[in-house]
Formats: C-alpha cells, structure tokens, sequence
C-alpha cells in the first residue's frame, strides 16, 4: 500500500501534534513517517481512538444537478425543474481520517476508520431548459428545449464513491431566445451528485 501525506490533527502522542507526515495503514498498526527527517513511528491498533489525520488537496468532479430550484420570477410561482444538467468542478477538499480501537471484550477489539471529506468550488456546465410560452412572457409562441450553459458555487460533501452537494448558479440560455426567457441569468439552487475524479 502507498503511504498518503497528511497533516496530524489530533495525536496520542503530543510531540507529533500538527505534524505533517505520510502515513500507511498495514492492518495492525500505522505507519507514520516525517518528511524532514525519515523516521519511522509505528503505532499500534490500540492507540487509534486518539489519531487523527487530515489533508487538502485540489479536487476536480464531474457531476450532475437532477433538479434545480427557481425563484419566483415575472409572476411565476417558484419551480423545481428536472432537465438534464452536466458540469465540471475545480475546488479545494479537505479530506478528515480517524483511526479508533472499539474494543468488544478487554482482549478482543476491532479497528475501525472514519473518513469523511468536505469541499467548495466553482463548477462550469452544460444543460437544458424548455423554453415556451410561459417561461418567456408570451414572446416566444412554441415550445422547445433550450441548450443552456450555467456557472456558479458548490459546497460538497464525499459520500464514498459519489459526491452529493448544493450549488447555486446562473443559467445563461445561448440562442436569440435569451433574452425572453425569464429564467435567464437568474440565480438558482439545485442538488448535485457527482464522482469524484481525483
């Protein structure tokens, strides 16, 4: 297994405290290793309930926004709309590692490790709106569905394997209908799911 870098946030051992180092899990025990001087700490399963790591790094996503909610706008009552929606996510994550022994019997225990990782960024996509009547105040006269590009801000939260969030963006609807369509460059609010690239 590859050692990974991180930061110790919390440590049974106070001298090692905010100290940065690569880490290995072997199973039975840690493997700690500081960077400016090559030692090896070994820490066994035991001691875990008091380690903790973190680290940040640059995360890039790929997700999808199932709905979006719409402010009232022109007279129309709010909308949660369910077109299809696709972007990319550049942002910052900030990754939590806690390694804890539960101990079952006083001889007997398990080893458990809860990982949790949180982040913020800006996100680029490519979408679709229905554009009709209703939606651009009676100045366009038949229904269609628009090709749209958003933008915006999202916070997210690493459910293992997929990335669930909120984001708040602007649509921006790029054929002469912009202009009519009520919805255009509007901030809206939407749920993301994503998968993590990193």
């Amino acid at each position: 297994m590859e050692p990974s870098f991180y930061q110790i946030f919390r440590s049974a051992k106070p001298e090692l405290a905010k100290r940065k180092v690569y880490v290995m899990d072997t199973g039975d025990t840690l493997q700690l290793v500081l960077p400016q001087t090559g030692e090896r700490r070994s820490v066994p399963s035991r001691t875990y309930e008091k380690w903790s790591f973190y680290r940040t790094e640059i995360d890039v996503d790929v997700f999808t926004l199932p709905f979006k909610i719409r402010p009232s706008q022109a007279g129309l009552p709010p909308q949660l709309n369910s077109n299809f929606n696709a972007a990319v996510y550049l942002g910052r994550r900030l990754d939590f590692h806690q390694y804890r022994w539960q101990s079952i019997t006083p001889t007997l225990g398990v080893r458990q490790l809860r990982s949790q990782g949180f982040g913020y960024g800006l996100f680029a996509g490519i979408g679709s709106a229905t554009i009709n009547d209703l939606v651009t105040s009676n100045r366009v006269g038949y229904e269609y569905e628009g090709v749209i590009l958003d933008a915006g801000l999202a916070g997210i939260y690493d459910a293992r394997v997929f990335n669930v969030g909120l984001a708040v963006g602007f649509d921006y609807l790029i054929d002469q209908n912009r202009q009519a369509w009520v919805y255009h460059n509007k901030p809206w609010i939407g749920v993301l799911f994503g998968l993590n690239l990193n």
